[in-house]
C-alpha cells in the first residue's frame, strides 16, 4: 500500500522529560500522578503514570501531544526520556519502560523475540506515529550550498573521502569553492534509529561504496561520535570542516547548512515539505495485523523526491500490558494517533497518511 504525501515544517528543541496531564483543565497539576491504577475517564482520558524512553527524533512530537492533551485532561503523568532508540528498546525489553520510541523496527533475532517474551501473553508491535526526513548538515567555510550523490556520502562517512576538495565532491559541486581541509564526519555514538535509517539509505543507494552493514550502532571507521542528534548538531555547528546527519528539526533549530541530496531520478534535491513528501508517498506497510512496520523506498524514482526519511514508532505489547497501565496507554497513544497528528507539520514532521492513521487507531483500541 503506497502512502499519501504530507508536508513537513521546521521544528524546535525539546526537553528530555515530559509531564502529561490527562482529562479536565489546562492547569499543570496532576492529581492522579503516582496513582497505582489507571482508570478510564471521559473522552478517552485516564489516571495513572507511564514511563517511556527511546527515540530522540520524536521528542518534539511527544511534547506537543502532551501540551495539547493536558488542555482538556488531568490526572496522569507520562515521563518520556530521549535516550536513543536502542536504549528505549532495551528498557522496554527489561520492563522499565511501558512503551519505547524507536526510529527503526526491532531486529530479529536480536530484539523482537525478547520484546515478545516481555509481553508474555502477546507480541510486541510497532505503531508508526510520525514520519520525518534526515538532513545532511555541513560546516564548510565558503561553501554553504553543497550537494552530494549517495556514493559521495558513502565515501565521506566511510572514511574513504577525507578532504573537502576531493574529486568526488568536486564532481558533485563543480561551482563550489572547496577548501583542501580535512573532513570531520560526525556520527551518533549511541544506539540510534537515525543511524540505522541513514546507513540503510547508504547501503540501498551506494552498496558498492558503503561496505558496512546498516545498524543502530555506527560501524564505519573514522569520524567523530556524539550522543544524540543534539550532540551531532552541536558538534557540526562548532567544528569547521564538519558534516553530519540529524533530523530536520535539529538542523533547523541550530541554523545548520542543509545539503541537497541526489535521488535515484538523478536530481540533486533540496529538503523541503514537498520533496520529503514525495518519498513518503512510496512507503508501504510491511508488517502484518496490528504490527504496522513501514518500508521506505530510498531508491524512489519520483521526480523531485528527497530520499532520506525515517519513520518513528511506539513499541508496545499487543496484549499483556499491566491493568494499571493499560487505560492510560490507550488514551495517550489514541490521542497521538488521532487529534495529535494535526500539529506535526508545524514541528518538522509529516503526519501519518490517512489510511495508516486509521490502522494505528484500530491497533491502539485493540491493545489489551
Amino acid at each position: 500500500m503506497k502512502l499519501n504525501r504530507h508536508g513537513i515544517l521546521a521544528g524546535v528543541m525539546l526537553t528530555a522529560t515530559l509531564a502529561l496531564a490527562a482529562c479536565g483543565t489546562d492547569n499543570n497539576t496532576n492529581p492522579g500522578a503516582g496513582s497505582s491504577s489507571a482508570t478510564a475517564g471521559a473522552s478517552g482520558c485516564a489516571t495513572g503514570k507511564l514511563t517511556a524512553q527511546g527515540s530522540t527524533a520524536q521528542k518534539n512530537a511527544v511534547e506537543q501531544w502532551v501540551k495539547d492533551f493536558q488542555v482538556t485532561c488531568s490526572g496522569a503523568t507520562v515521563d518520556y526520556q530521549g535516550t536513543g532508540s536502542g536504549a528505549g528498546i532495551q528498557a522496554f525489553i527489561g520492563g522499565t519502560a511501558d512503551f519505547a520510541g524507536s526510529d527503526s523496527a526491532m531486529k530479529d533475532p536480536e530484539e523482537q523475540p525478547k520484546a515478545d517474551a516481555r509481553c508474555a501473553t502477546g507480541k510486541a508491535i510497532h505503531l508508526p506515529m510520525v514520519i520525518g526526513p534526515i538532513a545532511v548538515v555541513t560546516n564548510v567555510a565558503g561553501a554553504t550550498d553543497l550537494q552530494f550523490s549517495p556514493a559521495t556520502l558513502a565515501g565521506i562517512f566511510g572514511n574513504k573521502i577525507t578532504t573537502w576538495n576531493a574529486p568526488e565532491i568536486k564532481a558533485d559541486n563543480p561551482s563550489a569553492n572547496l577548501p583542501a581541509t580535512k573532513i570531520l564526519a560526525v556520527h551518533r555514538n549511541d544506539s540510534s534509529g537515525t543511524t540505522d535509517n541513514f546507513t540503510k539509505y547508504l547501503s540501498k543507494t551506494a552498496a558498492d561504496v558503503w561496505t558496512y552493514s546498516s545498524n543502530k550502532e555506527w560501524k564505519a571507521p573514522g569520524g567523530q561520535g556524539e550522543k544524540g542528534s543534539d550532540g551531532v548538531s552541536a558538534a557540526v555547528k562548532k567544528s569547521a570542516g564538519s558534516i553530519g546527519y540529524v533530523e530536520w528539526s535539529f538542523a533547523k533549530a541550530n541554523a545548520l547548512n542543509i545539503a541537497k541530496v541526489k535521488n535515484s531520478a538523478g536530481e540533486y534535491t533540496a529538503l523541503s515539505t514537498d520533496s520529503a513528501g514525495k518519498t513518503i508517498a512510496s512507503a508501504a506497510v510491511a508488517g502484518s495485523g496490528n504490527d504496522l512496520k513501514l518500508t521506505v523506498d530510498y531508491n524512489t524514482m519520483a521526480a523531485g523526491a528527497y530520499p532520506i526519511v525515517l519513520v518513528t514508532y511506539e513499541i508496545v505489547c499487543e496484549k499483556g500490558t499491566p491493568a494499571d497501565k493499560l487505560a492510560l496507554l490507550k488514551a495517550f497513544l489514541g490521542y497521538a494517533a488521532g487529534d495529535g497528528q494535526a500539529k506535526l507539520t508545524e514541528l518538522g514532521y509529516a503526519p501519518l497518511p490517512t489510511e495508516v492513521q486509521a490502522k494505528v487507531a484500530t491497533a491502539v483500541k485493540a491493545l489489551s
